[in-house]
């Protein structure tokens, strides 16, 4: 069974920062990364990072989050800088298998950015 192990989150002030991390109990992901829930809302990409340590980011927060991955670890980071009200969700933990594409994930962590 994959678990994947989250933590990071919190409250912050707007412009501050907050670092998520996802420990994944193997390796063997196409891609890891972060999404994030509002209230109401559907879930939404937040970062994606393939094998080939590409990243893809979502418009809103390109320039102030960067995704990073620690191979041997099996861990993926979400720094994030400059946070914004709006960046208020809950995050969650994605992983997609390399073999046979079935998706996991993380139960979540609140970040909460103050105004």
């Amino acid at each position: 069974q994959v678990q994947l192990m989250e933590s990071g989150g919190g409250l912050v002030q707007a412009g501050g920062s907050l670092t998520l991390s996802c420990a994944a109990s193997r390796s063997t992901f196409s891609r890891m990364g972060w999404y994030r829930q509002t209230p109401g809302k559907q879930r939404e990409s937040v970062a994606i990072i393939q094998r080939s340590g590409n990243a893809v980011y979502r418009d809103s927060v390109r320039g102030r989050f960067t995704l990073s991955k620690d191979n041997a670890a099996n861990t993926v980071y979400l720094q994030m800088n400059s946070l914004k009200v709006e960046d208020t969700a809950v995050y969650y933990c994605y992983a997609q298998d390399a073999f046979d594409d079935n998706v996991y994930w993380g139960e979540g962590t609140q970040v909460t950015v103050s105004s």
